[in-house]
């Protein structure tokens, strides 16, 4: 949703500030991996309980995760492999991420929470697999409330303000009402006559 409303409008901006930084010579890959370690960083400092510092890592995850996507269209250095890295890459993140809460609630003894993860767990996981499929039989397919810039947003908010039950049960609600609207979309898409 936050995607597909601002879109690439902020791409000329950040790009200034990737160039002053590192001129011409940026790699879309290695911004996907710093992401990527960023939210490993994130997720010891959940288990550990250190939350402010983990949603600082969490933020610094996402700005990775602009500037790669800023870097291939800007610098034309959009590649399949660089997609499918950065796809794999997001994946792993996001219930890298889930999992160092459910540690974390596992350790203190509280199963509601624990379930409630496992259940956002696999919203996260089905939505881009929604995607998937539908690219798969020829059908565009971003629809829905909770994409990865709504969770992560959420996930962010929660852990800096220690509010991640509220956000967990609103995570749960939505990511799965997220997947019913994408089979809302393609069950439409492919009910329309062919052109």
């Amino acid at each position: 949703m936050i995607g597909n409303k601002i879109g690439h409008r902020l791409d000329p901006y950040i790009h200034s500030i990737i160039k002053r930084l590192f001129g011409h010579r940026g790699n879309p890959n290695f911004f996907t991996l710093m992401g990527f370690l960023a939210t490993l960083l994130a997720s010891f400092l959940i288990v550990r309980g250190s939350w402010f510092l983990a949603g600082l890592a969490i933020l610094l995850s996402g700005i990775f995760d602009l500037f790669d996507g800023v870097i291939a269209r800007t610098l034309n250095k959009v590649t399949p492999f660089g997609g499918f890295l950065d796809s794999v890459t997001d994946r792993y993140s996001d219930l890298i991420l889930l999992l160092s809460y459910l540690v974390y609630y596992l350790k203190g003894g509280d199963s509601t929470t624990v379930i409630l993860i496992f259940f956002v767990s696999i919203g996260t996981a089905v939505i881009p697999y929604t995607r998937a499929r539908a690219e798969a039989a020829r059908i565009q397919c971003s629809a829905g409330l909770m994409e990865r810039a709504e969770r992560i947003t959420l996930i962010a908010i929660g852990t800096f303000f220690g509010l991640m039950e509220p956000v967990l049960w609103v995570l749960a609600l939505l990511t799965h009402f997220t997947v019913l609207e994408r089979i809302y979309h393609v069950w439409k898409k492919m009910k329309e006559p062919l052109k």
